[in-house]
């Protein structure tokens, strides 16, 4: 049974010289045989768990933040899977792995596939420099990462961020996608795509 699996993990997030405690959801798309993981955060035990005996296409990073990656190694050794990011995020990631770097890329447009579902890359920088969602059209589901959350676009005042660019991402990429799609973030509850549209030219206001 193709579908959507997801564990929230807790850690804490570091940048800039703060660090903060988070709880963060963690993706595992696929069927009941193979799988992709977004944003390994945190338990890699849990994550692990949630995986079973499926084989792990890939682990697939919407960001680079450390709260997002801090497991991702661990999680493809363990099972033998490339780690995925866009190269904007090279910068982030060399702060939690500078010994170590993604397997592959991850580019927009691009198409990976687990149990026969397509999860279609959309970079949305803003949030910071290679920040990619995940669309998942015969789910009707977007996996936002930190780009989009219920409420809002995702935070933008650390560095390697953009309050202008987040704002463009969302309004290009993300809303002229159906409004019953579902939103699913890196923290916190679900959403959808038609509950967030209406919002956007207050969030502006909010962020000027």
């Amino acid at each position: 049974m193709a579908g959507i699996d997801h564990v929230v993990t807790s850690g804490t997030f570091s940048l800039d010289g703060g660090t903060w405690d988070v709880d963060n959801n963690v993706w595992i798309v696929g069927d009941d045989r193979e799988v992709v993981v977004v944003d390994a955060a945190h338990d890699a035990e849990a994550i692990a768990t949630l995986v079973g005996d499926r084989r792990v296409v890939a682990i697939v990073c919407t960001h680079a933040h450390d709260d997002h990656v801090n497991q991702a190694p661990a999680l493809a050794d363990r099972f033998g899977a490339p780690i995925l990011l866009n190269p904007a995020e090279a910068p982030l990631w060399e702060m939690t792995w500078p010994d170590r770097k993604p397997d592959g890329e991850l580019a927009d447009g691009q198409i990976i596939t687990a149990g026969g579902i397509e999860l279609k890359a959309l970079v949305t920088p803003g949030h910071s420099p290679g920040s990619t969602c995940l669309y998942a059209p015969e789910l009707g589901t977007v996996l936002t990462g930190d780009t989009l959350f219920a409420g809002g676009p995702g935070a933008t005042g650390r560095s390697y961020s953009s309050f202008d660019t987040i704002i463009d991402s969302i309004r290009t990429t993300l809303l002229p996608l159906p409004g019953d799609t579902t939103v699913r973030t890196g923290h916190g509850d679900a959403t959808t795509i038609g509950t967030e549209a209406p919002h956007l030219e207050e969030w502006i206001t909010r962020g000027h």
